[in-house]
């Protein structure tokens, strides 16, 4: 398995900007698909976005689709999640997770995850 720490999480205003960065060890990073994941309170784990191991595809959950960019950097085994336009709703527990099958593609399930970093506070106030 892979270990992954995110960092960039905070307090924003709605309308505010955030990137959230997560850290991957080993070698193998960029040969996993990795997701974005996010955990209100009360509720369950929602994906939030996904990418290619090469980072040439991606995919978006539709509440963030044109707010929310996704991309890496293999050369530095990091994961990214550009938030823009932050919403209250969007104030969750933001996790980075990575599918350790090797080139692997597109998910959107947490089921298709098996490394998770500790998650990353986001709060978006009205």
């Amino acid at each position: 398995q892979v270990q992954l720490v995110e960092s960039g999480g905070g307090l924003v205003q709605a309308g505010g900007s955030l990137r959230l960065s997560c850290a991957a060890s080993g070698r193998m990073f960029g040969r996993y698909a990795m997701g974005w994941f996010r955990q209100a309170p009360g509720k369950e784990r929602e994906f939030v976005a996904t990418i290619s191991w090469s980072g040439s595809s991606t995919d978006y959950a539709d509440s963030v689709k044109g707010r929310f960019t996704i991309s890496r950097d293999n050369g530095k085994n990091t994961l990214y999640l550009q938030m823009n336009r932050l919403k209250p709703d969007d104030t969750a527990v933001y996790y980075c997770a990575a599918d350790t099958r090797e080139w692997s593609h597109l998910g959107a399930l947490t089921s298709e995850y098996d490394s998770w970093g500790q998650g990353t506070q986001v709060t978006v106030s009205s």
